[in-house]
């Protein structure tokens, strides 16, 4: 085991020397039980939105089409 925490110990002061620091990224666990449904809720409500937001969503389309290579 004391082999194995010295290479991580020396990869991790590569990483550091490379400019690199360790960062903790939290995610949805998607193994919960109400995963799906919770999911399913969010994409609702944002599909609600959508539809009572259709000025919102041209000017979202012209300024895309304004942007070079956006639609290649």
């Amino acid at each position: 085991m004391a082999e194995v925490n010295a290479r991580v110990q020396k990869h991790r002061a590569a990483l550091r020397l490379a400019g690199l620091r360790p960062v903790q990224l939290w995610v949805p666990d998607t193994r919960r039980p109400d995963f799906e449904e919770e999911c399913r809720q969010q994409s609702l409500r944002v599909a609600k939105v959508d539809q009572s937001e259709i000025e919102l969503q041209r000017l979202m389309d012209a300024a895309a089409l304004e942007i070079e290579g956006w639609s290649e």
